[in-house]
């Protein structure tokens, strides 16, 4: 009987560590940006465009000019997913690349990949961005999937689209030292997190899903010393009003979003006319309501170099992984490539690495 119930609580726990879940922890914010990812995802000081929102609407104070974003996506895969819909036959590439947007298509080709995980992500934000004002739409879906090794593995899958119209504010104090801001997105979720047999076609209908809509609020601070290097300090507070979703029909209201507060720190030293180094740290969920994280991995640290306004070539290092990219920004256009990791276990450090690669393109006027 001992050995049975050993065997028993192995099993269970060998599951639970390859549970398929979305990195809120460490990433909890509703729209994720190339530009603070390629930074380890430091980015609560930083933000001085659209993606403060969602990282820290006190930078809406930092924004410069007014944007009309037409076209502003984000797309990323990880290195599980591209080795499935890239490998076989080159005949075979368009077919595989298209297949594996959907779940049954992520399935199908992971069929002869166990052990993989599948991720991918799109969002799309088209907004209008000023100094003090944000307004705009998010749409995204995210989708994570995996089979495991052992005999008899599930296809696990984790399936969530969010969209909803949103807007920020911002308000500057004492000549911009003190900055507060908040965001608003009323939020529409639809997510399916579950298990199938890998051999059978999966089709979720509407009422396997989680379904509901909440008003969730994001807010935050900032505050800049108006000396060499601007030391600036900042908090974000994450669905600061502690909404919950409403049920929408489906199998009830999907989980609540997390209250989750973060905390920064960066300097922004000058380098000669036209160049500036940004330099920063943050730490994500300082009041541990994800206490299974480990607080190594919630430390994360990001630089970016500016040269004239123009490219950017930036380094981080998040959950525990190293990152990097590139960027270029004109009027019309900004574009980042960026690759970055997070860490695939319950709570180790450093652990099972999921490396991902990002496209960000915005083009407006």
């Amino acid at each position: 009987m001992k050995l049975i119930t050993s065997l028993i609580l192995s099993i269970l726990i060998f599951q639970a560590s390859h549970s398929i879940e979305f990195s809120d922890a460490v990433f909890p914010e509703l729209a994720t940006s190339s530009r603070a990812l390629a930074m380890g995802n430091a980015y609560l000081n930083k933000a001085d465009d659209a993606a403060a929102a969602w990282y820290n609407p006190a930078g809406l104070g930092s924004v410069r000019g007014t944007r009309f974003h037409i076209s502003n996506f984000h797309f990323e895969s990880n290195k599980g997913w591209l080795n499935i819909a890239t490998g076989g036959d080159a005949f075979d590439l368009f077919g595989n690349l298209t297949k594996g947007l959907s779940l049954d298509g992520t399935r199908e080709l992971m069929v002869d990949s166990p052990g993989k995980i599948a991720h991918t992500r799109f969002h799309m934000l088209p907004n209008l961005t000023t100094r003090y004002f944000t307004i705009g739409y998010l749409y995204s879906k995210r989708t994570k999937a995996t089979i495991g090794l052992q005999s008899g593995a599930q296809f696990e899958y984790a399936d969530r689209r969010d969209h909803g119209p949103y807007m920020g504010l911002n308000v500057s104090l004492f000549g911009g030292v003190l900055k507060l801001g908040a965001s608003a997105v009323y939020l529409q979720r639809r997510e399916a997190i579950g298990e199938s047999d890998p051999n059978t076609t999966i089709e979720l209908s509407d009422d396997q899903y989680a379904k509901g809509s909440a008003l969730v609020i994001t807010s935050g601070l900032r505050l800049t010393f108006p000396v060499a290097a601007l030391p600036t300090f900042s908090a974000t507070f994450h669905n600061s009003a502690q909404s919950s979703f409403s049920s929408i029909r489906g199998t009830g209201a999907p989980s609540e979003i997390k209250n989750t507060i973060d905390l920064g720190f960066s300097l922004t030293p000058q380098i000669g006319n036209s160049t500036r180094v940004h330099f920063e740290v943050n730490y994500k969920d300082i009041s541990s309501k994800y206490p299974d994280v480990s607080s190594t991995r919630r430390i994360l640290a990001g630089m970016e170099i500016d040269v004239a306004r123009l490219f950017f070539f930036r380094l981080g290092y998040g959950d525990g992984f190293g990152s990097g990219g590139i960027g270029i920004r004109t009027k019309k256009i900004k574009m980042d490539l960026t690759t970055y990791a997070v860490d695939t276990t319950s709570n180790e450090f450093r652990g099972e690495e999921d490396r991902r690669f990002v496209l960000g393109l915005s083009t407006g006027f």
